[in-house]
């Protein structure tokens, strides 16, 4: 066996650190939402009562808006390593990403048995990771567009309006809730390998 390097340090330490970030500012979020529910059919009031949310509107303001600057921070800084690495070319999809989505979806689904290009990311991880960076730059501009609708009132009207930036800033929460999840999943279906290079940085190769 040997290892083969896969993640660079500061792609991990980030990737680790948003974590909690992101799953912070969900939970906030919906403490805010209970103050003004017009999402009911996502959050019902059982929901609130059963995580006894209910009446903690300031707490989660606090929380949402004291975490969402080390987000803001921590994106970029993401962002600058991205393209100052060139890891973006791996990363993003290119021109041969489309005829590769069905195959790799019915790659993963068992029903093809051809192997994929070898790449680092496949078809659909980079389709699935590059959209929820625009999925977290929409969610800090539409939030910051419902923070300061006044002062920043240009970015809320390039959003149609708070209410239409409202509804899109709900929208990139639910689109990274899912995103988490299968992401969630997709890892456990890889292995310990693929976990343990997103910790250590690399992958071990059986010499076969």
């Amino acid at each position: 066996m040997n290892t083969v390097e896969k993640h660079a340090l500061w792609l991990r330490l980030l990737h680790w650190f948003n974590v909690p970030l992101v799953l912070l500012m969900i939970w906030s979020g919906i403490l805010i939402y209970w103050a003004n529910d017009i999402y009911w059919l996502f959050f019902p009031e059982a929901f609130y009562k059963l995580f006894h949310i209910g009446g903690r509107l300031a707490e989660g303001i606090y929380i949402h808006f004291f975490v969402a600057w080390f987000f803001i921070i921590n994106g970029l800084l993401y962002l600058i390593f991205l393209f100052a690495s060139g890891h973006w070319r791996e990363l993003f999809p290119n021109r041969q990403t489309p005829r590769w989505i069905i195959p790799t979806i019915l790659h993963d689904m068992g029903i093809r048995k051809e192997p994929l290009p070898r790449e680092k990311f496949n078809a659909m991880q980079k389709l699935a990771y590059s959209s929820v960076i625009g999925f977290g730059i929409l969610a800090v501009l539409s939030g910051f567009a419902i923070y300061k609708p006044v002062q920043l009132g240009w970015l809320t009207a390039c959003f149609g309006g708070y209410e239409v930036a409202r509804g899109i800033h709900f929208l990139m929460m639910l689109l990274m809730t899912g995103f988490i999840g299968l992401h969630g999943l997709q890892v456990v279906r890889a292995g310990w390998n693929n976990f343990r290079a997103m910790v250590a940085g690399f992958e071990v190769e059986n010499d076969n």
